[in-house]
């Protein structure tokens, strides 16, 4: 379902499923999908985008990598964080958030962003950030969730896997952080998104209920 929503975005020319498991590879192939099979070394999904780029025949501009574990992402979320990457030559790197549940708040696989003024990201953390001294969530603070979807400047991304890992992004487990310690720049969008990924097996009965109650397919 993932593959069908992101086909139905305006701004993307071609989408293709990246995957170093013959098994996936089979089952996209057998609905029609273009795939591409990458290494069992990559470390992460830039990675991974960064070796599909290599062995596609034509050339683009950018780059974006949506989740397979986000099977409710809205179409117009990824031609905003095309357009939000193609509107800031200074950025290499775009990405969305929305409104962070209460609920949520302590979940690691929940992952938090903060964002400046001008609309890029200062951090990412799978901990509440901000945290206030009273360690509990303040209800009138607007925190911030991540969501499993990523653009690239198609040139950065070809480089990304030649930085070094960085402290913050082993501690954290987050290749955005890897973006940002190296002084990089990533153009953040606040989006309305109810639903979250697939992040744990829990997840999968939660986002079917989802679906069942708003009649999806």
């Amino acid at each position: 379902r993932t593959w069908e929503r992101a086909k139905l975005a305006s701004m993307l020319d071609h989408v293709v499923v990246a995957t170093d498991d013959e098994k996936i590879a089979d089952c996209c192939r057998g609905f029609g999908a273009d795939v591409i099979m990458t290494s069992e070394s990559c470390r992460n999904g830039a990675e991974r985008c960064s070796e599909a780029l290599q062995k596609l025949n034509n050339k683009y501009d950018i780059v974006v990598n949506i989740q397979g574990d986000e099977p409710l992402i809205e179409p117009e979320i990824i031609d905003g964080i095309v357009k939000a990457l193609q509107y800031s030559p200074d950025a290499v790197f775009s990405t969305a958030v929305t409104s962070l549940k209460s609920e949520d708040a302590f979940d690691p696989n929940r992952v938090k962003c903060v964002v400046d003024n001008h609309g890029y990201a200062i951090y990412f953390s799978r901990g509440l950030i901000p945290y206030n001294k009273s360690g509990k969530v303040n209800p009138n603070f607007p925190y911030l969730l991540h969501l499993g979807i990523q653009s690239y400047d198609a040139n950065f991304l070809k480089i990304y896997p030649e930085l070094p890992p960085t402290p913050l992004q082993l501690e954290e487990d987050l290749e955005q952080l890897k973006v940002l310690e190296n002084g990089y720049k990533m153009r953040v969008i606040k989006v309305e998104h109810e639903a979250h990924g697939v992040d744990v097996p829990d997840d999968v009965e939660k986002i079917e209920r989802y679906m069942r109650e708003r009649n999806l397919s």
